[in-house]
């Protein structure tokens, strides 16, 4: 009797202490490398993240610089250069984006043609080395072994995102730094190749704007998506779509319009017919701008929203009267009172006649964060890369579009604008929040 009560004493005790020692485990192993990092990936709202309110995941990526542990830190900068060469990729010929393509060179050409004036690399000027994309896939990469031929250092570019895809499956087999000033594509920088930053905000950062300036600011339930049918707006738009499902507003419809299309009128009949009290538009200035017009032709007086590519001119001349309140956002304000955005304008017209645009002024500051970076390593491109990449020195870094704060991807996530038309021009006004203690706000407002 004394022995059967010893044994079940044993026998509870054991229990017991497997069961502690696997609740420890758990604990411990959800501690160790699998705790959620206190900022979210992307700048994206808490109240956004997926399955969050349900299931903490397994693991959290893109949490981690990717690293280039490859050789080329010790070969030597090169003797006798005449020139220092930076390359230049993108839509130059035949593209229905050629214009934003000419405009980011032209920010570029600037850059280098101010950092001769004052000297160049230790005497040796800098030399843009032009490639145009046309689109086509594999292309890019092709313009990319050139670069390697000519024996760029660093490159910029491009805007479309396929393009953009292709060219750094060169550029990472090539072992060439390159810094996007114009690829909105979320995806761009979660390829994880470590020789690929973005100084632009990316669509993920207008999506969360427009969510909550849509849905949480001005109330609206039923609102109805009109977008390219092509990766930019089928990529551009991915995360507006999830997010205004996730707090409780799927779009009610989705029609889409190809480049260069001129009459809308089908795919805005079906929208009419779902009675929808806003309309997100999202494509290039120009399909934007007819879109517009054929909305209110066809007695639709909702509220209009639509991606940052009408912050341009050309909108505005396609548009017409019927631009007016129409809200979308901008990677920074062009309106700014600092000093270095207004020389840099001023210098801008006086060199090319026109005011500069969004991918001009990214891609003069991507040029320049390139020139520092050489000034500070010399001429070794993994060395270009590594303080480029090193969270560190450019982190915070501040040019002519406002400051730089990269996250784990070498993606820029600062604040962006909105953009309202108002008597045939854009107002700017700072983004609203979906988190006012967010820490990447906090650090933006600071100057980092």
């Amino acid at each position: 009797m004394l022995f059967a009560k010893l044994l079940n004493v044993i026998i509870m005790k054991t229990i017991f202490s497997i069961y502690v020692s696997v609740l420890l485990l758990i604990s411990f192993s959800w501690v160790s490398g699998q705790e959620k990092s206190k900022e979210n990936y992307g700048n994206i709202p808490d109240e956004l993240v997926a399955y969050d309110k349900y299931q903490k995941a397994y693991k959290y990526h893109f949490l981690v610089p990717t690293l280039f542990y490859g050789a080329g830190r010790e070969i030597p900068p090169p003797t006798n250069l005449k020139e220092v060469r930076l390359g230049f990729l993108g839509p130059l010929d035949k593209s229905p984006i050629k214009s934003l393509g000419v405009q980011m060179m032209q920010g570029a050409i600037m850059a280098v043609e101010d950092a001769n004036k004052k000297g160049g690399y230790k005497g040796i000027p800098y030399k843009l080395m032009i490639h145009s994309d046309e689109g086509l896939w594999g292309a890019a990469a092709n313009e990319i072994v050139k670069m390697d031929d000519e024996g760029v250092w660093a490159w910029i570019g491009s805007i479309d995102d396929v393009v953009s895809h292709v060219a750094i499956r060169a550029t990472l087999k090539l072992e060439i730094t390159n810094i996007s000033c114009a690829n909105p594509d979320p995806t761009f920088t979660e390829t994880n190749i470590p020789w690929v930053l973005r100084n632009i905000p990316d669509d993920r950062q207008s999506c969360y704007v427009l969510v909550k300036q849509i849905f949480r600011d001005c109330g609206h339930k039923r609102v109805a998506m009109m977008r390219a049918n092509n990766r930019y707006g089928r990529v551009g738009t991915l995360h507006f779509n999830r997010s205004a499902t996730r707090i409780g507003f799927p779009p009610v419809i989705e029609e889409r319009f190809s480049d260069l299309e001129t009459d809308f009128t089908s795919q805005l009949e079906r929208i009419k017919r779902t009675k929808p009290d806003a309309i997100l538009i999202w494509g290039n200035a120009k399909e934007s701008g007819l879109i517009v017009k054929q909305i209110r032709e066809l007695g639709m007086n909702v509220p209009l929203f639509a991606s940052d590519r009408i912050v341009s001119t050309e909108f505005l001349e396609t548009a017409g009267k019927y631009a007016e309140e129409i809200t979308t956002t901008c990677q920074y304000d062009p309106t700014a009172n600092d000093p270095k955005l207004k020389a840099f304008q001023a210098g801008y017209r006086k060199r090319f006649g026109q005011e500069p645009h969004v991918f001009a002024a990214h891609a003069y500051d991507a040029i320049n964060m390139i020139i520092e970076a050489i000034d500070k390593v010399g001429l070794n491109r993994v060395h270009i890369r590594d303080i480029l990449t090193d969270l560190k020195t450019f982190q915070g870094y501040k040019g002519v579009t406002g400051v730089v704060i990269f996250d784990k991807t070498f993606n820029n996530i600062r604040p962006i604008f909105l953009a309202k038309i108002n008597n045939g021009k854009f107002s700017f006004s700072p983004a609203p929040k979906f988190e006012e203690e967010n820490v990447i706000y906090k650090k933006a407002e600071k100057g980092y």
